[in-house]
């Protein structure tokens, strides 16, 4: 099975910005909604945005609106997520996740998305 690709993270001091990228599957990718979770050391997954690829519709967490914004590269079927005024709060495991017919009332749950990257690591520390 195809997965998502992520790649971007890194380690930045708090105020600064990361680009997160992930390559999507690339099957029947404008079916896709395509979301961002992460996990922080001892903590559960959490849902940080998604995006769905056809209406370019997104939604976010209520931690990184208006800091984080989602999008997507239609030539590449990539989704980034640009990160921006960084916290150490931010510092987790970031996740690409796809999935199709995600519904609306579904689309934070991290168990409704069943095509998962590896994951990359986001460390925001002074």
């Amino acid at each position: 099975q195809v997965q998502p690709v992520e790649s971007g993270g890194g380690s930045v001091r708090p105020g600064e910005s990361l680009r997160l990228s992930c390559a999507a599957s690339g099957r029947a990718v404008s079916q896709y909604t395509v979301a961002w979770f992460r996990q922080a050391p001892g903590k559960e997954k959490e849902f940080v945005a998604a995006i769905r690829w056809r209406s370019r519709h997104t939604y976010y967490a209520d931690s990184v609106k208006g800091r984080f914004t989602i999008s997507r590269d239609n030539p590449e079927n990539a989704v980034t997520l640009q990160m921006n005024s960084l916290k150490p709060e931010d510092t987790a495991v970031y996740y690409c996740a796809e999935d199709t017919g995600v519904i609306l009332s579904s689309i934070r749950g991290a168990s409704n998305y069943h095509s998962w990257g590896q994951g990359t690591q986001v460390t925001v520390s002074s």
